[in-house]
């Protein structure tokens, strides 16, 4: 295939076997881990656990990745769309509440075939960084049920600094707006788990208050109270390259922390505030190729 899926558009050639694009990755999906995940947001997550399904290689570039093991080292197992089908049959068999693909942007012809072959029985999930293409967005139309994106950035210097996309902000915004045309309003079932919708994500970064305020300030202009949700994310640790990016390069302050919560929380933005207390390590997945 000649790759145009996500922003980049690198036309690069990806058989089955090999990639050259930006994200590295071959045609076939390449996964470092399945399995059940108690650490999304709470109507995601539910009582059972998230069914999560981890794509190796990444479009973004990220320079504080906590799963910067898949995303830029590329940690994986090449598997068929068969296997792929059965994974989620296994995680569903588990308890999954839905089944959640992490990083799929590259993948997204590969989800298109499983959801076409392999319909689920619970909701598909898209758990992306943002930066997505709408055209792509387009042909999953009907097939995923709730998308999770990230809005990490507002201004184009630091999407360019610290994840290689400039045009990230544009896109992730235009990205987003598509997400919610497609799902509508979030829909809860009678157990509180999320069936259908949006749940916007945003990690706030050291020193970065300002930029987290335009998040939220652009979220609640956007949207219609109850259209979507937010997440605010507190949890930032220095991971893979912060060490290069003094500014970035230490946790969260209490006090940073404290004021974007108070921020989201005058907007009266609906969703969830994280827990400084997740800010550790022990909260990344170990990526060992487990149900793989």
């Amino acid at each position: 295939m000649i790759c145009t899926l996500c922003p980049r558009k690198c036309g690069a050639q990806r058989t089955w076997t090999a990639g050259s694009g930006y994200c590295r990755m071959p045609a076939a999906p390449v996964v470092a881990r399945a399995a059940l995940h108690q650490w999304e947001e709470p109507p995601i997550s539910g009582k059972n656990g998230s069914g999560t399904i981890f794509f190796s290689g990444c479009s973004l570039g990220c320079v504080f990745c906590q799963n910067e093991e898949i995303s830029h080292r590329d940690f994986g197992k090449a598997v068929t769309v068969e296997r792929l089908g059965e994974i989620s049959g296994e995680l569903v068999a588990q308890g999954a509440h839905n089944i959640n693909f992490v990083n799929p942007t590259h993948y997204a012809h590969v989800v298109w075939e499983l959801l076409e072959r392999y319909p689920l029985p619970v909701p598909a999930v898209w758990n992306s960084g943002g930066y997505d293409r709408v055209e792509t967005l387009r042909s999953l139309e009907g097939k995923i049920h709730i998308y999770l994106p990230d809005l990490k950035y507002l201004d184009a210097e630091p999407a360019r600094r610290y994840s290689a996309a400039p045009d990230y902000p544009e896109v992730a915004a235009a990205a987003i707006r598509e997400m919610v045309r497609q799902t509508g309003p979030c829909v809860f079932g009678e157990d509180g788990l999320l069936k259908r919708g949006v749940i916007v994500r945003h990690l706030v970064l050291p020193g970065q208050l300002p930029a987290a305020k335009r998040v939220m300030d652009w979220v609640a202009a956007e949207f219609a109270p109850g259209t979507v949700l937010f997440s605010l994310m507190s949890q930032y640790t220095p991971w893979g390259r912060a060490a290069e990016f003094p500014e970035i390069d230490r946790p969260l302050r209490r006090g940073e922390a404290r004021a974007t919560e108070e921020y989201m929380r005058n907007l009266g933005l609906e969703g969830f505030c994280q827990e400084q207390g997740s800010a550790s390590r022990a909260y990344t997945p170990v990526f060992d190729l487990t149900g793989v």
